[in-house]
């Protein structure tokens, strides 16, 4: 459950138009079942008093980072026609495996993997839609790379799909890392010292850190920095954040 005090010291920016958060890896966007403070969403919406709170685009539970709320219908019109024509501009921070030296765009179609034991995997197919990642190496040491990943389009778990099919997964990630029934073992028994010894990380190391605003027509570029959990990982192994 979010508290309060919790959510005020997420808020980037807040005007009587729109309000931007710093979500945590650990939070979901979606309204539940078990109340308007156990989502994101619901508990912007009791927060600041709003008969809705448009949620622009969300972000998995596990990945952190920047999230769009329009307090009003028309502005949540304009945001959700821009996010659909891709003129709102996002930038990830990702942690993978292995040491990615050079830039790479990975231009592969994604679909359901209807091989996983975890039916909501993506994974590469002829017969996916077209999704294009671009992933630039900021650091890289000791087995990992520190990487800023900026997406095309929009397709589910694009990011953490491509980096799998690159052959760098996320760290941390229990569908698209070593193995997808990590992600099945998860959910029968929580989180274990046998996951930790395989994913290294109780989230995936993705983050929102961008989003600019100004191609939508308002003029802000919001920026949130990597969060105690991911920066704490890359000083431990050198990627000098």
């Amino acid at each position: 459950m979010i508290t309060p005090n919790e959510l005020r010291s997420w808020i980037v920016h807040d005007d009587e138009r729109l309000l931007v958060v710093n979500k945590p890896g650990d939070v979901v966007c979606h309204p539940s079942k078990s109340g308007p403070w156990s989502s994101l969403s619901g508990a912007v919406r009791d927060f600041a008093h709003l008969a809705a709170a448009h949620l622009i685009f969300r972000l998995d539970r596990e990945t952190s980072g920047l999230v769009v709320f329009a307090k009003d219908a028309k502005l949540a019109s304009r945001l959700q026609r821009a996010v659909q024509e891709r003129r709102v501009a996002k930038a990830y921070v990702a942690v993978m495996t292995g040491e990615l030296r050079e830039p790479a765009t990975v231009n592969q179609p994604l679909g359901d993997d209807v091989g996983s034991p975890v039916f909501v995997k993506s994974t590469v197919r002829a017969d996916g839609q077209a999704a294009v990642t671009h992933f630039t190496p900021i650091a890289a040491s000791g087995g990992f790379t520190l990487t800023r990943v900026v997406t095309e389009t929009g397709r589910k778990h694009q990011i953490r799909a491509h980096a799998q099919w690159l052959g760098h997964s996320l760290v941390g990630d229990k569908i698209y890392g070593p193995d997808a029934r990590l992600y099945l073992e998860f959910i029968d028994r929580g989180w274990t010292e046998m996951l930790a010894a395989k994913l290294l990380l109780p989230r995936q190391a993705l983050h929102c850190a961008e989003i600019d605003l100004r191609p939508a027509g308002l003029p802000d570029v919001f920026r949130a920095e990597l969060p105690t959990d991911l920066r704490d990982f890359c000083a431990v192994r050198g990627l000098g954040v």
